[in-house]
């Protein structure tokens, strides 16, 4: 693992290097300046991509964090003689505090309207200000001790190295995100978050201290830009153009990836600064003329990015974002280092999942209509009825994904009435969905990874989770391919690895068995059938009769979102209004041959 790291800091260390190099020997003030904005800009670019690259929550509004950087530290000099120094980190706590009052209303909202409700809070933080008078504001000049206000006007390269250090820092903590269980769940999250969830992911959390962490960098870098600047103006830190620099130059080098926003800043930046030194007066807004015609190129040469296309040409892809580094040390662990867990045998048919009236509705649609039924330890039920019955809708009501109307759910003692999904998930159970929800551009061991972060705090047992998990469903040969390319078979098994690495009690099963053919449907039930053996509950949903009879303990019939027949499963085929509702007398026919 140290290796591994190692290799991957060579090639920042011979960027800095190079860079450095570069600062020291330039004398001119102007290519000093630009040398010093590439690597500000190249901080934005990566604040952003740590919430938008990570999550897929795309921000139009990261103008607002790197404003109110400048803004603090400027202000804090101005009027109460506090040096930058101290400036800076003061304006990263007021961007983590921005980012906790901003995200709290706005990750209510999902997709384009994320997006566009991030573009008001600069707009408003930008009218504010001017409001309050500081339509211009000016560091003064300390004339005693400038070093103590980072005043070196004398020698405009101190200011590259500053900006250059903190741009490897920001770019190292980049990187200790993307091997984290942090970087981890975000990758999951901006995959599938209704997945992630049902893994236990708390999704809310981690969004939140992405925006957190990525505020507190814009500000930073903010802070660094008013210092260089001098002067600042609610227009150049909280306008239009600053949040779509964050953007574009993480855009144009290649999202998900530490050297993208470095790739887009050291071509975009000088670039645009240049033809707007050249040709600012003759043609206002030349630098929108050069991040439009970007995003334009990008889009028809290279969709995700300069980074990624080159590194596709040269060694082809690997698919994920967080390639596999911190999985590729564990993906070789004996199995069985840390065993699954065995679940004591039923004693005397406790209950462990009751409910009693359960009912949802959807508009006049009754899609469930006071259910009632219970689940004993270790036994296996299946869940049958026409389609529209209401099958997939209880299960969203059993996990958290849809609040009820009316009635109770109890697990082993537990309400779980109003809990997030995440939450009912701790309390051990697992999820599989009847359309497969995996996460296509990481590995097979990365997905079941992330199911196995809420049985285990340690990562490294985790990932050991992970690999018996695998084993247990005979996906092991295949921990190191990528999701997206498994067959119909692979995925389900690895959407119920994912679920037995979180280590349930319960498991429900959405439709496992669709879309199988009669080989790889006996493979499953072998493995499902093999789950009852270490104690766990299993709730299925199917429309595979055949199989069914072959594995359920019991049958709950539903049609019409109401209860209709429960029972032992040749008790209820036989039963006239299943027959009625559901079977037909054709197939209980051909059942009785």
């Amino acid at each position: 693992m140290g290796l591994l790291r190692d290799r991957s800091l060579i090639p920042i260390g011979l960027f800095a290097a190079a860079y450095l190099g570069i600062a020291l020997v330039v004398q001119n003030s102007y290519y000093l300046l630009i040398l010093t904005l590439v690597p500000i800009w190249a901080v934005m670019g990566l604040s952003w991509n740590v919430l938008s690259g990570y999550s897929g929550l795309i921000s139009f509004g990261h103008a607002s964090f790197f404003g109110l950087g400048a803004y603090t530290v400027t202000l804090a000099m101005v009027e109460f003689n506090i040096t930058p120094w101290l400036g800076i980190p003061l304006g990263m706590v007021v961007g983590v505090v921005a980012a906790v009052l901003i995200g709290v209303p706005t990750f209510r909202l999902r997709g384009h309207y994320f997006a566009l409700s991030m573009l008001a809070y600069p707009l408003a933080l930008l009218y504010i200000f001017q409001w309050l008078g500081y339509q211009e504001v000016t560091q003064p000049m300390k004339r005693d001790n400038p070093a103590a206000f980072m005043q070196f006007h004398d020698d405009l390269r101190v200011y590259a190295v500053l900006a250059l250090a903190m741009m490897v820092v920001v770019i190292l903590v980049s990187l200790r995100v993307e091997r984290s269980r942090f970087g981890m769940s975000l990758l999951a999250i901006k995959q599938n978050e209704a997945a992630a969830e049902a893994a236990g992911i708390d999704t809310l959390k981690w969004k939140m201290l992405a925006l957190m962490l990525s505020g507190a960098i814009a500000a930073a870098a903010g802070g660094l830009y008013s210092v260089v600047q001098v002067l600042i103006t609610p227009e150049s830190v909280f306008g239009m153009l600053t949040s779509a620099q964050a953007l574009i130059v993480t855009l144009f080098g290649g999202v998900g990836t530490v050297w993208g926003p470095v790739i887009g800043a050291s071509v975009l930046i000088p670039l645009s600064e240049g033809l707007q030194a050249e040709l600012g007066s003759k043609l206002p807004g030349i630098q929108g003329v050069v991040y439009g015609l970007a995003i334009i190129i990008i889009i028809l040469v290279a969709p995700e990015g300069v980074f990624w296309k080159v590194r596709d040409r040269l060694v082809g892809r690997r698919g994920s974002v967080a390639a596999a580094q911190e999985t590729v040390a564990v993906s070789s662990a004996p199995v069985g280092a840390v065993p699954h867990r065995v679940l004591p045998a039923p004693v005397g048919g406790r209950t462990i999942l009751e409910l009693t009236g359960v009912s949802k509705a959807f508009g006049g649609l009754k899609a469930v209509q006071d259910v009632s039924f219970a689940v004993e330890q270790g036994m296996i039920l299946g869940i049958i009825g026409p389609n529209g019955a209401g099958k997939t809708t209880l299960f969203n009501l059993l996990n958290g994904f849809l609040k009820t109307d009316a009635g109770t759910v109890k697990f082993e003692g537990h309400d779980l009435i109003g809990l997030k999904t995440n939450r009912v998930c701790r309390l051990g159970i697992g999820r599989t969905f009847q359309v497969v929800r995996v996460f296509q551009r990481m590995t097979v061991l990365q997905n079941v990874i992330v199911g196995a972060y809420v049985a285990e705090a340690d990562d490294a047992r985790a990932a050991l989770l992970a690999c018996d998990a695998l084993a247990r469903v005979g996906l092991a040969d295949h921990a190191d391919a990528l999701a997206g390319g498994l067959t119909n078979k692979q995925l389900r098994l690895l959407e119920l690895a994912r679920a037995l690495a979180g280590q349930p009690k319960l498991l429900l099963l959405d439709e496992t068995l669709a879309g199988l053919a009669h080989g790889e449907i006996d493979d499953l039930l072998e493995v499902i059938r093999g789950l009852r053996q270490d104690g766990i509950t299993v709730v299925i949903i199917e429309h595979t009769m055949h199989a069914m009879v072959r594995l359920a303990d019991r049958f709950l019939v539903l049609d019409h979102g109401r209860v209709l027949a429960s029972g032992l499963p040749g008790d209820v085929v036989e039963d006239p209004n299943v027959v009625e509702a559901y079977l037909g007398k054709k197939w209980l026919a051909r059942a009785r041959h």
